[in-house]
């Protein structure tokens, strides 16, 4: 997976011949900078350090002129470090309110990552980040940045990868620490998301996260088949019919808190997706292997939590099985039976996401929690929608959806809230012949009819959302310190967020 930093990285030399190959130990610092000024404005940290170099880092700064937000320019031996990266912060000022997004913090974001790339990129082996007066923002940018899913290639063909830590005389780490365990939970969803299906089958994905989160902490049991046919989980198994690889059902606990009720959190695991017998088109296909987004979500959501002791009780659901074509698949117009006895007509096997989760919710919602929030990458009418740069959530609950909206504000993983009408409703359950149908009657509003049918397996009166991350399951182009390629793992940073604050007093 290769990464782009927006805008220019431009490199000033003091010296006649290069430091790139013969340094191995750089400093990211932080300026900000106003349109139309010339004026040069450090950070706390980077004004010191400045002033540790006799002035003469601000000095050439002001040779080559502002560095804008999202720039980055490495300076070769100012001070004790022998590559300086100084990062454009930009003006905060400058986020439109309708961007709906802390900008000082996304800036931070933006600027770390850009000079941990920089610094890289010139084959520095040790690179230390300065607070940017955001620790937690700082570690988030800097550690989403330095990865990359080289996982298969040959060991003398992968691309070493810095390390990365903190100043040592720079103010917040506990928040850097707590941005680092965020930030490293994403790249776990990363990965997973990235996977090739043949190496990430629902076996695979229960045992890696049992070994990971069982590490942590957290509860993790196993369910098989034979546990889901017991439970009367015939939507869910329905899914499973073409596939040679067994299905396996996760049910892991954190108790963050002595709370009898817990937040539960439920999410789609389709490791390989072909559409099944409504077969996908070939193109693209590939990406399939991440449509088990929603259980990465859910899974690196929860260690999180239990690395960083969050004061919740959590568990989560993940129903992880293959979608495929065989003689033994699940047809067009076969009806099957979900857990709380409703029926369902599959007119479609490519909506299958939902077929999963239907049995999921009823499960969770066994547990009498808080709230259930289910994820997935449900529906390509989403990004439609939405594009490739926010999550679409549905919610039952005023309360809640102000919670998360707010929660993918400070982390810059921004949510839209969309309609839960009766209209959609009727479009899944007005049948003579059985209780649903997994298509909705009517043309367009895919993602809303698919919200309604999930609708019909929460409890009334459990609060409820549902998030929709096909759109930004990857290859997303509005956060650079992700990159525009490959699988993002978003929003999990926004889940912790929404949880840790959510989870305590809903």
């Amino acid at each position: 997976m290769a990464f782009l930093v927006r805008g220019s990285i431009s490199t000033v030399r003091l010296w006649s011949r290069s430091y790139a190959s013969m340094s191995k130990k750089g400093l990211v610092l932080g300026v900000y900078s106003s349109e139309g000024k010339d004026e040069v404005k450090f950070t706390p940290y980077a004004q010191k350090y400045s002033e540790s170099t006799a002035g003469k880092l601000l000095e050439q700064i002001n040779i080559c002129g502002p560095i804008k937000s999202g720039q980055t320019r490495i300076f070769w031996e100012l001070g004790k470090f022998p590559a300086v990266a100084v990062a454009g912060l930009g003006d905060a000022s400058k986020w439109d309110e309708l961007d709906e997004i802390d900008g000082a913090k996304e800036n931070v974001r933006i600027a770390a990552a850009a000079g941990v790339r920089a610094l890289s990129a010139n084959k520095i082996a040790e690179i230390v980040v300065e607070d940017m007066e955001h620790p937690q923002q700082a570690a988030e940018g800097a550690t989403l940045a330095n990865y990359k899913f080289q996982a298969f290639k040959s060991k003398d063909k992968q691309t070493p990868l810095p390390a990365v830590t903190f100043a040592e005389d720079a103010s917040g780490k506990a928040d850097w620490e707590r941005g680092v365990i965020i930030a490293e939970a994403q790249n776990f969803a990363r990965v997973l998301m990235e996977t090739p299906a043949n190496h990430m089958t629902p076996s695979i994905f229960a045992d890696t996260v049992k070994q990971r989160l069982g590490a942590a902490n957290v509860e993790v049991l196993v369910h098989d088949e034979a546990w889901a046919k017991e439970k009367k989980m015939g939507s869910f198994l329905s899914v499973t019919n073409g596939s040679n690889e067994p299905p396996r059902f996760l049910e892991l606990t954190y108790r963050g808190s002595q709370d009898e009720q817990c937040v539960a959190l439920v999410g789609k695991g389709i490791t390989f997706d072909s559409g099944g017998i409504s077969l996908k088109p070939s193109a693209n296909m590939d990406q399939m292997r991440a449509d088990m987004g929603g259980a990465a979500n859910v899974v690196s959501t929860i260690l999180a939590l239990a690395q960083l002791k969050a004061p919740v009780h959590v568990k989560g659901f993940v129903p992880l099985c293959e979608n495929m074509p065989s003689g033994t698949a699940t047809k067009p117009g076969d009806v099957v039976y979900a857990m709380n006895g409703k029926s369902i007509c599959v007119d479609n096997t490519d909506a299958e996401g939902r077929l999963i989760l239907a049995d999921a919710l009823c499960y969770a919602s066994t547990f009498n929690p808080k709230f259930i929030l289910d994820i997935a990458t449900l529906t390509g009418a989403i990004k439609v929608a939405l594009g490739d740069c926010v999550s679409g959530v549905f919610s039952s609950n005023n309360k809640l959806w102000e919670a998360i909206h707010e929660a993918g504000s400070q982390t810059g993983d921004r949510v839209w809230r969309m309609p839960l009408f009766k209209h959609y409703s009727d479009q899944m359950c007005d049948h003579n012949g059985y209780d649903l149908n997994n298509l909705g009657k009517g043309k367009g509003g895919g993602s809303c009819t698919a919200a309604a049918f999930l609708r019909e397996f929460v409890p009334k009166g459990t609060p409820w959302l549902h998030v929709d991350i096909a759109g930004v399951m990857g290859d997303c182009s509005d956060q650079s310190y992700t990159g525009s390629k490959g699988m993002s793992g978003r929003p999990m940073r926004t889940l912790v967020e929404f949880v840790t604050k959510a989870g305590g007093s809903a």
